[in-house]
């Protein structure tokens, strides 16, 4: 039997689609470790309920710093939903709830493409390198 490296599942690419409810207990580090190390693995990631604004800049921090030519190309990230706070209603806006119900996919910046993306859609080319 071959073998075969972590992220790749014989002739695929692996999926981790994580549950909002897996990450409610972690913390916003958590989140970004378990994140990356999927990614690292070259996983694709996706979360159920995405990341608060805060922890997607984090994200982007910590992979900016862990860019390596040989080993780590870093990630493509896409959100869908964007946020819509304008198209919330009047008193959605007043009592400030923001909807945090988003698909989030992260993958590794060498094996995803976003094709096309708009409200309703994410298209996206995933590679095995």
């Amino acid at each position: 039997m071959p073998e075969v490296t972590p992220g790749e599942t014989g002739d695929g690419v692996q999926i981790d689609l994580i549950s909002g409810a897996r990450m409610e207990g972690l913390t916003s580090m958590e989140k970004i470790r378990l994140i990356l190390d999927g990614v690292r693995d070259g996983n694709i990631v996706v979360l159920e309920e995405g990341l608060s604004p805060d922890e997607e800049s984090k994200l982007i921090e910590v992979t900016m710093t862990e860019i390596s030519p040989d080993e780590f190309n870093g990630i493509e990230i896409e959100t869908y939903p964007q946020s819509r706070k304008g198209n919330q209603g009047l008193l959605g806006r007043l009592m400030g709830k923001e909807s945090d119900k988003k698909l989030t996919v992260i993958g590794p910046a060498n094996q995803i493409e976003t094709l096309h993306k708009d409200e309703n859609l994410i298209s996206a080319l995933v590679s095995r390198k």
